[in-house]
């Protein structure tokens, strides 16, 4: 029985003795990289119908079915996950010796395109890589959520996130990056008024002080909540905004409690304008994890600020 191609027709029968064009190999390990043509033809500087019709020419000369369309890019066939294991090193390592599409040895390296939370970059990410840049690396920093920036990732738009949590499937590769500590936290003044931390340990009272969150929805405080003192918070919040900065701020400023990660409020608890209005000895704990399309990056600044943020995360 013949396979069929991404368009649906039947692919026929592989062309014996045939070699293989590295062009078209290129082209399918960037399609299975970025799951979508369009994203491939951008990253190759191609057009659209170019790459799908290598695609269609490699999938005559092997015989295979290598991607199928789905509404939202392409999804590789199980031999396409063979072959990209098989091409992935000796390609990469071609692309290192070669260069960018063939450029110029004293040509400026493409930049690495990193993003992730808000927060975390400001606090941690980017104070830690003056060093990089120092050697030439070129930055395009993007905030947000995680759940768009790995669409983003998967369409080749960035090459590096750091996710909240560990993405599904096989289109991406993450390993851990840090653990975040979630605390309770609130100015000194409400610590005062509510003598804590001793009287906060069953959580009732706080039931009359204003509650900063993140989202109307509260998934940093209720997570906390059920990790900590084991039952589900039913309230809603007085203040709510989309910057963990900006909630802290309102914190700081003596508008009621809030859930924070440490990282994000270790100076305000040093400095004491943040009080623990809680110190449990199991604190909720949320893991990071850096993210990237699978194999290595044909700009090798790729690597070097991967392996940067994984040894500097031990220090966050």
């Amino acid at each position: 029985m013949r396979d069929r191609n991404t368009n649906g027709s039947e692919v026929p029968g592989p062309t014996v003795g045939a070699p293989l064009d590295l062009n078209l190999l290129r082209t399918f390990l960037t399609v299975y990289r970025t799951g979508s043509f369009t994203a491939a033809a951008r990253l190759l500087g191609l057009s659209q119908p170019t790459v799908t019709t290598q695609i269609r020419t490699l999938e005559r000369q092997l015989g295979r079915e290598l991607f199928e369309r789905r509404a939202r890019g392409v999804t590789p066939a199980p031999y396409a996950d063979e072959l990209a294991a098989r091409i992935v090193q000796p390609l990469d390592s071609l692309a290192m010796v070669a260069g960018p599409a063939g450029s110029a040895e004293d040509a400026p390296a493409e930049p690495v395109h990193l993003a992730g939370p808000a927060e975390l970059l400001s606090r941690c990410v980017l104070p830690g890589l003056a060093a990089l840049v120092d050697q030439g690396v070129r930055l395009r920093i993007t905030p947000g959520l995680t759940e768009p920036l790995l669409d983003d990732l998967r369409a080749g738009r960035h090459d590096l996130v750091i996710a909240t949590f560990r993405p599904r499937g096989r289109t991406l590769t993450a390993v851990p990056l840090n653990d975040e500590e979630f605390v309770l936290v609130a100015s000194p003044t409400w610590a005062q008024r509510l003598g804590a931390p001793a009287s906060v340990a069953a959580a009732g009272a706080l039931h009359g002080v204003p509650l900063v969150a993140y989202a109307d929805d509260l998934p940093i405080v209720r997570r906390y909540w059920r990790h900590v003192f084991g039952r589900r918070l039913v309230r809603q919040p007085s203040v709510t905004m989309p910057d963990l900065n900006a909630v802290k701020a309102a914190v700081v400023g003596g508008t009621g409690f809030t859930v924070l990660p440490r990282y994000l409020c270790v100076e305000e608890l040093r400095s004491g304008t943040l009080v623990l209005l809680h110190d449990p000895d199991d604190p909720p704990i949320n893991t990071s994890f850096l993210v990237q399309r699978p194999g290595t990056s044909g700009n090798p600044h790729v690597a070097l600020v991967r392996d940067h943020l994984l040894q500097a995360a031990r220090d966050w």
